[in-house]
């Protein structure tokens, strides 16, 4: 049951994904600079973040450790995020949601198994396989099938 209920949640959150682009592009219209949805979208996500921190620090009766990473870790996520936030607000138009979905997704499993075979930040490693390597080259395939065909 919780495979099921976290699958579903992965799948939630690709639609969301799917989803920001076109809000953003709107967005960037209404605002009349693009990357100003950009920023809009950060802002609006910063704060929500931080009363759900806020909450969930207070029922779980703890604190936030600012201390503890290293500096560069309190920028690293949201200048990674900046720049798909950025590019979709960009390639949306020209290039349509589904076609910026296949090529964000095709590089986020490109990416994703880099990290999982050097066992980045310490999360476990994980081989390349033969059946994960054909499941990434018949991913990455269908994206370039979405945007050149």
């Amino acid at each position: 049951m919780q495979t099921i209920l976290w699958t579903l949640l992965g799948v939630i959150a690709g639609a969301c994904i799917a989803t920001q682009g076109p809000i953003n592009v709107q967005l960037g219209k209404g605002l009349g600079l693009p990357i100003a949805a950009a920023a809009m979208s950060f802002l609006a996500g910063a704060i929500i973040l931080w009363v759900v921190t806020l909450v969930f620090a207070k029922v779980q009766g703890t604190s936030i450790n600012f201390s503890g990473p290293a500096p560069w870790l309190f920028v690293a996520g949201g200048a990674l995020g900046t720049v798909y936030v950025t590019s979709s607000v960009f390639l949306t138009p020209m290039i349509g949601a589904t076609a910026v979905m296949g090529l964000a997704i095709a590089g986020q499993l490109l990416a994703g198994l880099t990290l999982d075979r050097v066992g980045f930040m310490g999360i476990a490693v994980r081989e390349i396989t033969l059946g994960r390597a054909a499941g990434a080259a018949l991913l990455v395939a269908g994206a370039i099938m979405i945007r050149v065909l």
